[in-house]
């Protein structure tokens, strides 16, 4: 039988809000996670290179994703791919912005592997 998934708030970095609806802290989903993002204006985070794959479609207001190449900006209505092992950096201007996030396997704050000094690519 089918069930309805509620989301559980998980820790992100500094006040953005995630409510993760399946994935490993929410629906014991290790192979995949599905969030809603909520980033209040001027939020980043530091720079991570994650043992997953991230799918980041951005609902309203606009995301910067740095990467080693440069940065991509991605806007309401469009989606971006970030390979598990590529170097990234999430942030959002001064609209904030409201996305949803599927990570593949599941997202944990382990397999992050969050920068200890945010832009050090090395």
């Amino acid at each position: 039988m089918p069930t309805m998934l509620k989301p559980v708030r998980v820790p992100g970095a500094g006040d953005k809000l995630i409510q993760e609806f399946a994935g490993a802290a929410s629906s014991g989903h290790e192979g995949v996670s599905l969030a809603r993002m909520t980033a209040p204006p001027g939020w980043d985070e530091p720079g991570q290179r994650p043992e997953f794959d991230e799918v980041t479609y951005v609902l309203a207001g606009e995301m910067c994703v740095e990467h080693e190449g440069g940065e991509i900006r991605v806007g309401a209505g469009e989606c971006v791919l970030a390979r598990a092992g590529e170097w990234v950096r999430y942030s959002v201007g001064d609209s904030g912005a409201d996305y949803i996030s599927v990570c593949s396997p599941a997202f944990t704050v382990d397999g992050a592997r969050i920068d200890r000094s945010p832009g050090d690519l090395a």
